[in-house]
């Protein structure tokens, strides 16, 4: 008898990734030989030595369980959820199988992948190589897709993004953008963060993110992809570290410790755009001290996952997930009374493609980046839908990334 799995609301293997929070799934039971209903099924984690694990809820508010039982008949779909368990991400496309048995007997046997967000100090050789590889595929020496993100982020888009209440929201959509840029060229990558509170020694090497010689010019390993970065036309990366890579970390930085106690209302903790963010930027010089320049230089997407991770854990810590609260964004934003592109109903440019003053005169690289298994936030992102990552106030606002150190709220 053969069994129909969906995971994400699809059977296409495409949406097969999960992270810390329920993903919706069904098993359906379909007619053919061999086929007969009622029958009980186990839903279980198939057995591994290695990569990462899932659990099961019967609903979304349930509590997770490692096997789940269902009944099924023929032809209706019968919903559940799944999860990867706190702790537990993969290191490799599919090395997690769902497995449903009926009895002893294996009736079917869906890959999935555990897909976290997670340290870049601690990534897998494996895990460090296939994102080198997705992004100097999306950069394609200067020619790919990756101009549009070093176009978005520049003087010009400066206001949409900076010194203001959007800060924050603004750059975890353009971290999702770009992450799903790289998924659709390798779906097993998920942007790592910089922690930049603490040494990060595998992060700024020859095999990685490059190594700055005397001039600040970054030299790369013969095998790494990353040797034919470039931007504006300019072959290389310019980036001069003011403190030591291998043994400290950025320059002055705040510590997450001190970032997570800035306060626990958003106008308190989005001082952080000032320290501990614009201290990493400057804790070098070359192209990455600047916002005009600053995303030539891929360091940027990890420097700002960092940056968006601690904004989670702040969520985390307060319960800042509902932007019904005021204590969750700024008190002005609710009745617009921001800039345009800060309040919690405006559309974010460049996404929304608008475009003449107050807005840049240009919007580059169009709606969001769809992806196979999130929904959220849609093509054209308002600054409210930002907030829910995790779907924990709604499920339908669940934005598909996760971090290796926030569990599901």
């Amino acid at each position: 008898m053969a069994i129909e799995v969906s995971i994400n609301g699809s059977a296409a293997p495409g949406a097969r990734y999960v992270t810390w929070a329920p993903s919706p799934c069904s098993a359906r039971l379909q007619a053919g030989a061999g086929a007969t209903s009622p029958i009980t099924v186990t839903l279980r984690n198939k057995p591994s030595a290695s990569g990462g694990t899932v659990v099961f809820y019967s609903k979304a508010t349930a509590a997770p369980a490692n096997t789940l039982s269902l009944t099924l008949t023929v032809g209706t779909p019968v919903s559940f959820f799944v999860a990867g368990e706190f702790g537990k991400a993969s290191v490799s496309d599919g090395d997690v199988a769902l497995q449903i048995l009926n009895g002893t007997t294996v009736l079917s046997e869906t890959p999935l992948m555990v897909r976290i967000r997670k340290n870049a100090n601690t990534l897998t050789p494996g895990e460090r190589d296939r994102f080198v590889a997705a992004f100097a595929q999306l950069n394609n020496k200067g020619a790919g897709r990756f101009v549009d993100f070093r176009n978005i982020h520049t003087q010009a888009g400066k206001p949409e993004a900076h010194g203001a209440p959007g800060f924050l929201p603004w750059h975890r959509a353009f971290m999702l953008d770009l992450e799903r840029e790289l998924q659709a060229i390798d779906p097993s990558v998920a942007l790592p963060y910089w922690r930049f509170d603490q040494k990060a020694p595998a992060l700024f090497t020859l095999d990685f993110l490059g190594s700055s010689n005397s001039n600040g010019t970054v030299q790369f390993s013969p095998t790494n992809p990353l040797q034919f970065w470039a931007t504006d036309g300019t072959p290389g990366i310019i980036r001069r570290p003011l403190f030591n890579v291998a043994s400290e970390p950025a320059q002055n930085v705040l510590t997450e410790a001190q970032t997570l106690a800035l306060g626990n209302k958003f106008t308190l903790f989005r001082g952080m755009e000032g320290n501990p963010h614009g201290f990493a930027h400057t804790s070098f010089g070359g192209s990455i001290s600047q916002i005009p320049t600053a995303a030539k230089d891929p360091l940027f997407f990890l420097l700002h996952a960092n940056v968006d991770r601690l904004w989670a854990k702040w969520q985390k810590k307060f319960g800042r997930f509902n932007t019904t609260l005021a204590a969750a964004f700024d008190s002005n934003a609710a009745t617009g009374g921001n800039r345009i592109g800060h309040n919690l109903s405006d559309t974010m440019w460049p996404w929304n493609g608008v475009t003449g003053t107050p807005r840049p005169p240009t919007a580059p690289g169009g709606p969001m980046a769809d992806s196979p298994s999130a929904r959220a936030p849609g093509l054209k992102p308002k600054v409210q839908d930002l907030f829910d990552y995790q779907g924990a106030v709604a499920a339908t606002s669940w934005l598909g990334f996760d971090y290796d150190d926030i569990p599901f709220a």
